[in-house]
């Protein structure tokens, strides 16, 4: 039987191999734990599969026990229960400047020519992950009681949407009260995009996007 799996499709076998060196060495780029973990996932099941129908035991095994293994971190990433808190900080707060000068160039990223200029409508704050900073919240107040999101930044080993979650839960139980009940933001590429419609944001014309806070 595998001897004609062999021969029938040796080309399929060649390419689920080489589908599989190229997902495995892509999950190496990723900073992000979570991204890794999946990425990793999917390349080691397809050498799994790779080396079982082409007889290679050892190769089946190895890869089947990192499937395994990263299974079960993803199982503890998605089961974890963490503390999240908001700090929330004046616009001119010496450690928000300096973290936005450090991670400028991955802010850049997914805000392009962002900058800095706060005004006396600004609100920002740090988002705070089991006591670690995990991110920067950054927001303008306007008349018609909306907020316009000018910064969402995420640390990279801390996009798993948790964050964001915990945020605009955050924003609707303090701003809610006071009247504000739209969260205005734009969206710069497509991973942005995606990001925000997966925190319940609805397009609203161009790259701009609308949250109802509830």
């Amino acid at each position: 039987m595998l001897s004609n799996t062999l021969s029938m499709s040796p080309n399929i076998l060649e390419w689920i191999g080489y589908s599989a060196s190229v997902i495995i060495a892509l999950s190496m780029t990723m900073s992000s734990i979570v991204k890794f973990r999946w990425i990793n996932f999917t390349g080691a099941l397809l050498f799994s599969i790779y080396g079982f129908l082409i007889g290679a035991w050892p190769v089946g095994f190895l890869n089947g026990f990192i499937v395994l293994t990263d299974a079960y971190y993803l199982y503890l990433i998605y089961s974890k229960k963490e503390t999240f808190e908001i700090l929330e900080v004046r616009p001119d707060n010496r450690y928000l400047i300096r973290f936005l000068d450090f991670h400028q160039k991955d802010i850049h990223k997914f805000f392009p020519g962002f900058s800095y200029t706060p005004t006396g409508n600004t609100i920002s704050f740090l988002v705070l992950r089991n006591m670690a900073v995990a991110g920067i919240f950054i927001a303008q107040k306007n008349e018609t009681k909306a907020l316009e999101v000018e910064l969402d930044y995420v640390l990279p080993e801390y996009r798993d949407l948790k964050n964001g979650r915990f945020v605009y839960y955050w924003l609707s139980q303090k701003f809610a009260e006071s009247g504000f009940t739209r969260v205005w933001a734009k969206a710069c590429s497509k991973s942005h995009r995606k990001y925000l419609l997966r925190l319940g944001f609805t397009e609203s014309g161009g790259e701009h996007f609308l949250k109802i806070l509830e």
